[in-house]
């Protein structure tokens, strides 16, 4: 009991000291340079994996204003959109045997009830999809 007595207290100052050395040493090191040396395909392999990850999806939601079996009417119902709505991104995809108009990019589905109510006396036959959308930066 006597050796606890003595070699706690010993241990304590021990600590104490050498975490205040420690924080000296590390406050007493920022003037210098770090120099990376690396294969320079690794680099590669990190611009690549950011490349593919830019380009990633997420599930929410989209409006689609039309659908129908005609890709001419699909496409020209996508470019008068655009006209009116540059800010807002237009998809046309293939459900066979359907094309439809999807717009917007939105996380939440109260964002894109926003925008449908905003475009329905436009197109009132358009409604909330679930889709995949692109991931903004």
């Amino acid at each position: 009991m006597k050796i606890f007595r003595f070699t706690l207290p010993v241990f304590f100052v021990f600590f104490i000291t050498s975490n205040v050395v420690s924080q000296t040493a590390v406050t007493n090191s920022n003037e210098g340079t770090i120099e990376i040396i690396q294969d320079f395909k690794i680099k590669e392999l990190v611009d690549k994996y950011t490349e593919l990850n830019s380009k990633s999806t997420i599930k929410g939601y989209r409006v689609k204003i039309h659908f129908g079996n005609d890709k001419a009417r699909a496409y020209e119902i996508k470019e008068k959109f655009h006209d009116k709505f540059q800010d807002i991104p237009a998809y046309v995809r293939y459900d066979q045997p359907y094309f439809s108009v999807r717009v917007g990019n939105y996380r939440t589905k109260l964002e894109a009830y926003k925008f449908l109510k905003q475009i329905q006396s436009e197109y009132p036959t358009a409604f909330l999809v679930q889709d995949q959308i692109e991931l903004s930066h």
